[in-house]
């Protein structure tokens, strides 16, 4: 039976296949469906559908996204009448089936909670040699650059509602992930022939939503087990947490083949103890966040031997996802993972611009990671490594971290330590916290002659100590040494390139 709908759209209504329970399909674009009742995989061909499946349970990830959730993008309406579900090595995320009152059909993709909506792209652009493409090759598309920033292999893993395409389920293919200055290009390369997807970053907030879920806070006791190294009880506060440490023994734990899989765990016997407890929840931008992971880590730039350090929390919002707070010598800043890639001078990559802002180039060192603890949306582990740049203009920070298959830009600012003892009610420890909190990085104020040749003996004389004492440690320094900066400015990802 046929339906009119409330536009110029024909909503069609038919019995499932498996189970009798009524499937309907609203955009006419929907070529299958996942029957809400018995999971049967629906597909229609006309006015005839056919069962050719089961679709497997939804893996619970507590979006605050729900079926029919409706919004407005550019001012033009939208209702959420599917979702599919991905896995890859470096994660999981969603992309939920956006119809538009005018017909159109877009992707609202969410990725630790990261939004971007997209839309299919009109005509493929011819990318020579796209899957042989490294991460951090530069392509021109329409005119504009645009950056690899991601390329791994996924799966589906679960489906839901209605759905203009359905990739075989549990297929590996290949996704790549393009980046200009604001846009996000997404390949599918599971077919003869790539699909491009382009869209930029959203906030929930700007979408106008209704009809999300009352609670998406997830029920603990579904999520506790025993530390596979001592034994004790480990609860995982967030439903995506790749990694988690044992408050007992310190060991960091592999989730990333699910709690009723194969635990794993890493030993780390010298615990440090972050300034700003795990739990903790600040006021920090306007947004509420929670501190839920800590790590330290350290750095090394290339030809010189000498170390430093800084920490890292991370914190989360449900809206406004993973944020991180980082704590160096140099201050206290606060970053994110960007949607749009910066664009680096191809002459000798000691800058790059940002949606209209140039940064020059501050440091370039390799970063691993010495100490965890609390939980992570990606698989951390110590002596994790990744290639780090850093710039700065004023105190708006840039930082640019690699590994094989993904490439991670975050931006931000520096913050007062004030502002972060009163955001977290630490104001007994301000002492502890507080920082240089110096003068924009690119704007050091004038000095005489005699301020140098004071700063110059002070240096032969710090130099002379190191010489002496070369030992350092993290539990209560950041172990930075003759580097001005704390370290990098922004924190790895790990996962979160989809987005």
């Amino acid at each position: 039976m046929a339906n009119e709908s409330t536009t110029s759209q024909r909503a069609y209504r038919a019995p499932c296949p498996g189970c009798g329970a009524p499937v309907e399909f609203r955009s006419a674009q929907s070529t299958h469906a996942v029957c809400g009742f018995c999971q049967s995989t629906v597909a229609r061909s006309g006015e005839v559908l056919s069962r050719i499946g089961k679709m497997a349970e939804l893996f619970e990830d507590h979006s605050p996204l729900q079926l029919f959730t409706s919004g407005q993008f550019n001012k033009r309406n939208f209702t959420l009448i599917g979702r599919l579900q991905y896995k890859s090595d470096a994660g999981s995320w969603a992309e939920w089936n956006a119809w538009f009152d005018d017909g159109q059909s877009g992707w609202l993709a969410e990725d630790n909670g990261a939004y971007v909506m997209s839309f299919p792209m009109e005509g493929q652009p011819a990318i020579p040699g796209v899957e042989q493409l490294a991460i951090g090759a530069s392509v021109q598309i329409g005119g504009q650059p645009f950056s690899l920033v991601s390329k791994q292999q996924a799966m589906l893993i679960s489906a839901q509602g209605e759905l203009p395409k359905l990739p075989p389920l549990g297929q590996p293919f290949l996704v790549m992930e393009l980046r200009g200055a604001d846009k996000v290009i997404s390949m599918d390369m599971g077919g003869d022939q790539p699909v491009y997807t382009q869209g930029s970053s959203v906030l929930l907030d700007d979408l106008n939503l209704k009809g999300l879920k009352a609670e998406s806070v997830k029920d603990e006791k579904a999520r506790q087990f025993n530390c596979p190294h001592c034994g004790a009880p480990v609860t995982v506060a967030l439903l995506t947490s790749k990694s988690v440490s044992c408050g007992s023994c310190n060991s960091v734990i592999d989730l990333s083949q699910g709690i009723g899989g194969e635990l794993k765990s890493a030993i780390q016997d010298e615990p440090i103890n972050p300034l700003i407890a795990l739990g903790t929840v600040g006021r920090l931008q306007g947004v509420d966040w929670q501190v839920v992971g800590f790590q330290h880590r350290m750095g090394v730039e290339p030809g010189d031997d000498e170390h430093f350090g800084w920490s890292e929390y991370l914190l989360y919002n449900q809206k406004r996802g993973f944020a991180f707070l980082v704590d160096s010598e140099e201050g206290w800043s606060m970053v994110r993972p960007t949607t749009g890639a910066p664009t680096m001078a191809r002459s000798d990559a000691k800058s790059a611009k940002y949606l209209g802002t140039e940064y020059k180039l501050k440091y370039s060192y390799t970063a691993e990671t010495n100490y965890v603890c609390g939980e992570f949306y990606w698989l951390v582990e110590r002596g994790q490594t990744t290639q780090n740049r850093d710039f700065a203009a004023g105190k708006r920070l840039l930082s640019l971290e690699q590994t094989g298959s993904e490439l991670v830009w975050s931006s931000g600012d520096q913050v007062a330590s004030d502002l972060v003892a009163k955001a977290f009610g630490l104001d007994d420890k301000k002492d502890l916290l507080k920082r240089g909190d110096a003068a924009p990085f690119s704007a050091a104020p004038s000095v005489g002659i005699g301020t140098i040749i004071v700063v110059l003996i002070l240096l032969v004389l710090l130099s002379s100590m190191l010489a002496r004492c070369s030992s350092c440690d993290p539990k209560v320094e950041n172990c930075s040494t003759s580097r001005s900066s704390g370290g990098s400015f922004g924190g790895f990802s790990g996962g979160g390139g989809h987005k």
